[in-house]
């Protein structure tokens, strides 16, 4: 039974947008609050940033009696409680949950779709005592209806950085993202966050909604590298229903919790592709912000004791018969792997079973506003490709893809200069990886000065998306060979430490909400 906190020495409980897992568990574990005030404090954060922000989708309406069960059991004891017991997180709206909430994948036409059960990652989280607090907005169908999109589109009015904003404001301790080409790590930079990308294969996507088999990844978005890693160790490890995972060469996974090490930098050997960021984009210039604050980075890895090597990649950038294949490899995928998941529905709402069902609803539907968007990424992979992945003319188009990201690039650089890891301000680390499902940690850097020129997206509903403006966050990755996720963890880790710059950068909303702990001593 706990006893309230009631010694000598007033224990000081932080904001909730600074709370690490530690301080939350300290606060439960010493009765100063339990999960009941948390998910209260969380849902009315989430009320008071909801129509600026649009980060939350929907509230799970359990979420309270599931606080009130957890709560009960901690205060029985008797039983080993994991570190997540009782803490809420959110779930991107592509992770599918067998209860009150919808699976949509930012799509009206999944409400009311029903799944036989939970996705694995929802059902791992939930064995491992964690409160599922809701579903995080996104993209709709994760960026992969139409080209048209500048920066994201949902019917809900979201998009893809939904899960970042969340975990950056603190409207749950942590969010579960996914991502395809960039998905993790992009929201993860600008907000100012830690992401974790992991191999493909590492964490099962069993009734997550797909994109791409060969290219979905499921993984933690945290305030701290440690955070993220306890949600990695929860989520990561062989399931029966993704083949993938059966390639985890590992009898036992590695402790990502324990893989945080301050002294990780010491004698490892960091790879930087300089022909890769010499490619330059509005966000990324040399002599700009993002490329001096990364300069500074590697001064500092390199005190701590790591050697930086110069690691050009044989081919350092894409061209018109890599995105041909690209787009090819991804269309004939969407083709094989969103019928699977709708074949799988016990409720099928609006009826859809192919790829080409889903573009005749979607241009029927007024709520998914086909005159303005349209569904060119489907159209290309029924009309212009017309392949699923099963087809031999799939297989070399994703072999050249391997060889681009593999020998000419992130493997080739790896193996030939012996290191432990490539770094690369984020906007390049997706295209490091991601044909090649390698892993990817990001972890921030620094933001925009108040002097920033503003770059933005408008779209053609005439809405803004702002991608530099003063105060923005950016952020490094660490992007390292499959199964290297302790590796590279224990890298960012190290740098975090030395470094601690989230939440240097101003906020434009800030919720208010927060637990009393007033009567709360240490």
């Amino acid at each position: 039974m706990l006893t309230p906190c009631v010694l000598l020495a007033k224990w000081t409980f932080p904001s909730l947008i600074n709370a690490t897992l530690e301080d939350l568990q300290q606060g439960l574990h010493r009765g100063c609050f339990n999960s009941f005030d948390l998910v209260n404090a969380y849902q009315e954060r989430i009320r008071q940033v909801q129509g600026k922000a649009r980060a939350v989708t929907e509230i799970n309406p359990d979420a309270l009696a599931i606080a009130t069960f957890l709560d009960k059991e901690r205060n029985i004891g008797g039983k080993r409680l994991g570190p997540l017991h009782g803490i809420p997180i959110l779930l991107k709206d592509n992770v599918a949950t067998m209860d009150k909430m919808n699976n949509t994948a930012g799509s009206t036409l999944l409400l009311g779709a029903k799944v036989p059960h939970d996705s694995t990652v929802a059902r791992k989280l939930r064995e491992a005592g964690a409160i599922i607090l809701g579903k995080a907005n996104m993209d709709e169908w994760a960026d992969f209806r139409t080209g048209v999109l500048h920066h994201g589109y949902s019917p809900y009015g979201g998009q893809t950085h939904a899960a970042g904003v969340s975990a950056d404001l603190g409207l749950a301790f942590a969010a579960i993202g996914t991502d395809t080409g960039g998905s993790i790590s992009f929201p993860s930079s600008f907000n100012g966050i830690v992401g974790i990308k992991p191999t493909v294969g590492l964490v099962s996507r069993y009734l997550v909604i797909p994109a791409s088999e060969h290219r979905d990844s499921v993984g933690p978005m945290a305030r701290t590298v440690r955070d993220a890693a306890h949600v990695l160790k929860a989520i990561a490890g062989p399931d029966s229903a993704d083949n993938y995972t059966s390639a985890i060469p590992f009898g036992t996974l590695p402790d990502y919790v324990e893989a945080c090490d301050e002294k990780a930098l010491q004698g490892a050997r960091i790879g930087v592709p300089y022909n890769v960021l010499d490619q330059a984009t509005d966000l990324w210039k040399k002599g700009g912000p993002w490329a001096d604050a990364f300069h500074k980075a590697l001064k500092i890895m390199k005190d701590a004791g790591a050697t930086i090597v110069e690691a050009n990649f044989t081919r350092a950038g894409s061209d018109n018969s890599i995105d041909r294949d690209d787009s090819m490899t991804l269309g004939a995928d969407l083709m094989t792997d969103l019928p699977n998941y709708f074949a799988q529905l016990i409720e099928n709402s609006s009826d859809i079973h192919t790829l080409a069902d889903l573009r005749n609803r979607t241009r029927n539907a007024p709520a998914e506003e086909n005159n303005l968007w349209g569904t060119s990424v489907w159209d290309d992979a029924l009309d212009k490709f017309g392949f699923n992945n099963t087809d031999p003319r799939f297989w070399p188009s994703w072999q050249r893809l391997q060889q681009l990201q593999g020998p000419d690039g992130l493997l080739g650089a790896l193996e030939r200069h012996n290191l432990t890891a490539i770094v690369s301000p984020t906007i390049y680390a997706p295209k490091m990886a991601n044909f090649i499902g390698a892993s990817v940690v990001t972890v921030p850097l620094g933001h925009f000065p108040a002097n920033t020129s503003i770059i933005s997206n408008t779209d053609p509903k005439n809405e803004t998306l702002v991608m530099m403006a003063p105060s923005i966050p950016f952020a490094m990755s660490f992007v390292g060979r499959h199964w290297s996720e302790a590796e590279l963890i224990g890298l960012a880790y190290s740098f975090e430490q030395k470094t601690r710059v989230r939440g240097e950068a101003k906020r434009v909303i800030m919720p208010e909400a927060e637990i009393t702990v007033s009567s709360c001593y240490a």
